[in-house]
């Protein structure tokens, strides 16, 4: 392995993160999905009216890959739920937790299209475990039939093997796409606003400052993998989203004190947030919610 060359696809989104993270990798620039969230039209309606959209960027990966396989060759593609990213006459790995998708009465729908993608995959990895009674994604990683679905367990790129160092009662965890990341940091600071817990912000984004903290609350815009190893470490409950990310790192954290608030409208978040409240006792919040939330 330390022979080979890898490039890592980056987008302006997951750049500032991915160069920071492995500054020694060679990069190439993907097509962005550029998905954002209503604040009032439903997701999977939000989705469906930019799925022609979608449908161009995926080509346009498909573009994008077979230049780089020609100019680089290539001979191994892992795609993190790129849909685009597999290629006729290379190796190509599509990593996803979701077999099948949750849509509502869109639900048969929306994981024929995925099958239709994943089957143009050499192989998928699935990060969770194939014993049902382990499993972290319940119904979402259950294969039905597929015969090039090999589940490697939950992955993090965080380190879980460091010692507690301080104390923290609460850890906020931001993440995703706008404009719900800003309305939930605007709503866990109304929730925190006359708390005397330790508080850690961790933002999630560079992007200026546009609301009061707390005072006393500790606001980080960005942490690192050992940064956010420790803050993990060293708190007592978790508040994060329920993407399938951040439950992992929870997972292999060993962190079951944690508050989970589902992206108001993304089916996929709220099915693990209620999964993980019967299947592993952590809290239940709904965004709406979060304003009279008391801590």
């Amino acid at each position: 392995m330390a022979d080979n060359t890898v490039i890592l696809g980056i987008t302006p989104g997951t750049a500032p993160v991915l160069r920071e993270e492995f500054p020694g990798l060679k990069t190439a620039d993907i097509e962005p999905y550029r998905i954002r969230y209503s604040k009032s039209l439903p997701l999977l309606l939000k989705l469906f009216s930019d799925a022609p959209r979608i449908a161009g960027v995926i080509k346009k990966e498909q573009q994008q890959l077979k230049a780089i396989v020609k100019e680089h060759g290539v001979d191994l593609i892992i795609s993190d739920n790129r849909l685009g990213l597999y290629h006729d006459h290379v190796e190509s790995i599509y990593i996803t937790h979701q077999l099948n998708i949750k849509a509502g009465i869109w639900s048969s729908t929306a994981s024929r299209i995925h099958r239709h993608y994943m089957q143009k995959f050499s192989k998928v990895w699935v990060p969770d475990y194939e014993d049902r009674r382990l499993s972290l994604a319940g119904e979402l990683s259950e294969n039905q039939g597929l015969d090039h679905v090999e589940y490697i367990g939950p992955l993090s790129r965080l380190d879980h093997g460091v010692n507690k160092r301080g104390f923290m009662d609460y850890l906020l965890l931001l993440s995703g796409a706008e404009p719900q990341r800003s309305l939930l940091e605007k709503a866990l600071c109304g929730a925190f606003r006359h708390t005397n817990k330790q508080v850690v912000l961790v933002r999630g984004t560079r992007a200026p400052r546009a609301v009061s903290f707390p005072e006393g609350m500790t606001v980080i815009d960005l942490a690192d993998a050992a940064q956010l190893s420790q803050l993990i470490a060293d708190a007592e409950t978790i508040v994060c989203r329920s993407g399938y990310s951040s439950l992992m790192d929870l997972h292999l954290a060993r962190k079951k004190q944690a508050v989970l608030i589902p992206t108001p409208g993304q089916t996929e978040q709220e099915y693990l947030a209620r999964y993980w409240n019967a299947r592993f006792g952590t809290s239940l919040l709904e965004q709406s919610h979060v304003g009279g939330w008391k801590p």
